[in-house]
C-alpha cells in the first residue's frame, strides 16, 4: 500500500510546479497520516494506514527545526521562494496551528523576507475562528475545492466528517475573497465501480459559479502528476486544462494558473 510521504518536519527545498523552490512543512506525523479527506489521488496515501506513533509535531520543535534550516540556507546562500505546510495530511488540525504560522512569520521576515508563506489546505476546518485567523496572516492562502457538487466531491476527497458539503466549503470560502486561492484537482476514472469525472460541462460550470461566488485572487487548477493510491484514475491532459482554464477566466475574469 502507498505510504506516508514526508518522515520528518522539515522537508527540501523541492521545485513546486505551482509555488517554485519550495522548503516544505509537515506539522501531521512522519510515520503516519491524519486527515480529514481521504482523497483518492493523495500522494501521501490513505489514511487506512493509520495515524502512526510520533503525533503532531510540537510547535517548539517545529521552530527549532525550522530555524535551523532557514540559517544553513541562508549562510549558504541558497534561494527560497515560499515556506509550505502540507505533509501527510491536513495542516490545520494542528492544535497550536495558529501559534506556529506566528513563528514562521517571523522567522521568514529574519532569514528570507522575501519568501512566501504558503498553506495547503482542504478547506474542511475553515468554520474554526482561530483557524481562518491564521490562514487571513499567510501570503498564498490556498483552499481546496475539488467539486461544487457534493456527490462528486465526497467521491473523490471522501471527507472524514459525514456532514460536510461543498455548500459548506463554498460559503466559508466566502469569507476570504481576494484573501485566497482556490486549488481545483481535474481528473476522470473510476473507484469500486463508480465513475468519477469532475471535468464535464456540469461539473465546470457548477465550479464556475461557485468561483464566481467565491472571487479569489487566484485559481490553480491541475491533474495527477505522482502515483495514487487508488487505482484506476485517470489524468487530464495539460491541453483539456488549459481549455477548462479558458472557460473558467472568460466566464469569472479571475487568473486561472493551469500546473
Amino acid at each position: 500500500m502507498q505510504t506516508v510521504l514526508f518522515h520528518s518536519t522539515i522537508f527540501g527545498p523541492i521545485r513546486s510546479r505551482r509555488l517554485g523552490v519550495s522548503l516544505g512543512v509537515n506539522l501531521t506525523p512522519d510515520d503516519g497520516k491524519i486527515c480529514t479527506f481521504d482523497c483518492l489521488y493523495c500522494e501521501a496515501g490513505f489514511n487506512a494506514q493509520g495515524p502512526g506513533t510520533t503525533g503532531f509535531a510540537p510547535r517548539e520543535r517545529v521552530a527549532r527545526l525550522l530555524e535551523s534550516r532557514l540559517r544553513n540556507m541562508s549562510e549558504a546562500g541558497e534561494p527560497l521562494d515560499v515556506i509550505t505546510f502540507s505533509g501527510n495530511g491536513e495542516p490545520t488540525l494542528h492544535p497550536d496551528f495558529g501559534g506556529v504560522i506566528d513563528d514562521t512569520l517571523r522567522l521568514r521576515d529574519r532569514y528570507y523576507p522575501s519568501a512566501k508563506v504558503s498553506v495547503l489546505s482542504n478547506s474542511t476546518r475553515l468554520d474554526r475562528p482561530d483557524v481562518e485567523e491564521a490562514l487571513r496572516k499567510v501570503d498564498n492562502n490556498i483552499l481546496k475545492l475539488d467539486s461544487a457538487l457534493t456527490a462528486t466531491m465526497r467521491a473523490i476527497d471522501r471527507p472524514t466528517q459525514p456532514s460536510f458539503t461543498s455548500e459548506k466549503a463554498i460559503d466559508w470560502l466566502c469569507r476570504f475573497k481576494g484573501q485566497c486561492i482556490v486549488q481545483t484537482m481535474f481528473l476522470r476514472g473510476e473507484y469500486e465501480g463508480v465513475r468519477i469525472d469532475n471535468t464535464t460541462p456540469e461539473e465546470v460550470d457548477a465550479l464556475i459559479e461557485a468561483y464566481r461566488r467565491i472571487q479569489p485572487r487566484e485559481i490553480m487548477i491541475y491533474s495527477i502528476d505522482r502515483q495514487t493510491p487508488a487505482q484506476g484514475l485517470e489524468k487530464v491532459s495539460r491541453e483539456e486544462l488549459e481549455e477548462i482554464a479558458r472557460r473558467i477566466s472568460l466566464a469569472t475574469d479571475i487568473k486561472v494558473q493551469v500546473a
